[in-house]
């Protein structure tokens, strides 16, 4: 208890009490300054506010959106640096790189080639003999688009939700790589060679091999990444909001949706109850990953 004692304290005085401290904010109505005691009314509030649903939507499409890309990206890529001898080193920092640049320079990057009329992507699209599109800009559906206008524009996610998965993939992918090189070199390779040896070819052996074993690997990496899919702020502040502009609905995500009841709004209390909602949701996406998704870890 005298070794855990500093941990429990940083974790008490920072996460506890100020999980507390929310959940005492969310039972009180009204904006800052007033104290009116309102119960659980701020929570009836959340399930019937359509903004609360939307981005409860936007959110599912971003989280379903870059999590399986951004697994099966990185592990792909990290199965190739594995396998090369020379340059391994140098290839891995390049492509750690975007992981530890700033998200919001980045991201001010990124609006800059999806700039409309006259950005990178809509230069490229114009070379192609497409014509101009409006990116992080756009709210109607991906789908919509592609199809033609068949499918209804608020079916799926929009394109300037896409260009946020897009981007988040691309910067978020090198903490994985890195992940899954650590996991990769502590593979023994004479399971391989054996698994070769009796007829495998290489599809086999990353299904039968090299991903049971990665098991632990891969079930870290889905629930870090799922919570973090589940905080995005920046990335979506940056590529799609303006400050002094309302909301963009089609990139408001529950974060962000938060963000705005608490500091345009100042309605603490409902903010602080959406908050408290959203705590839960996290913490049940992770309870159900670890029973659903840990029973087919393999640890040795």
């Amino acid at each position: 208890m005298l070794l855990l004692a500093p941990a429990m304290l940083l974790m008490g005085v920072f996460g506890f009490a100020p999980l507390l401290s929310g959940f005492y904010m969310s039972l009180f109505a009204g904006r800052y300054g007033e104290d009116r005691f309102a119960g659980l009314d701020n929570y009836v509030r959340a399930f019937t506010d359509p903004g609360f649903w939307s981005s409860l939507r936007v959110t599912i499409y971003y989280v379903a959106g870059t999590i399986p890309a951004s697994l099966a990206l990185s592990f792909f890529i990290a199965f190739g640096l594995h396998r090369i001898l020379r340059g391994r080193g140098a290839l891995r920092t390049l492509y750690f790189l975007p992981y530890v640049t700033s998200a919001v320079a980045a991201a001010m990057v990124w609006r800059a080639i999806f700039n409309s009329p006259d950005g990178v992507a809509n230069l490229l699209l114009s070379h192609a003999g497409f014509g101009p599109q409006r990116w992080v800009l756009e709210s109607r559906g991906v789908l919509h688009l592609l199809s033609g206008g068949w499918i209804p524009p608020g079916v799926g996610p929009s394109l300037a939700l896409c260009c946020v998965m897009l981007f988040d993939i691309w910067h978020d992918s090198g903490f994985m790589i890195v992940v899954f090189l650590a996991g990769l070199s502590a593979i023994p390779a004479e399971l391989e060679e054996a698994a070769r040896i009796d007829g495998a070819g290489p599809w086999r052996v990353i299904r039968h091999v090299v991903i049971p074993l990665l098991s632990p690997t891969i079930l870290f990496l889905l629930v870090a990444s799922t919570v973090r899919a589940f905080q995005a702020f920046n990335s979506f502040y940056a590529l799609t909001q303006q400050p002094d502009q309302p909301l963009f609905e089609s990139t408001t995500n529950l974060v962000i949706y938060i963000y705005g009841q608490l500091y345009r709004w100042n309605d603490y209390g409902y903010g602080a109850a959406v908050a408290m909602l959203f705590t839960g949701a996290i913490m049940l996406v992770t309870a159900l990953q670890w029973r659903y998704v840990g029973r087919k870890v393999h640890y040795s």
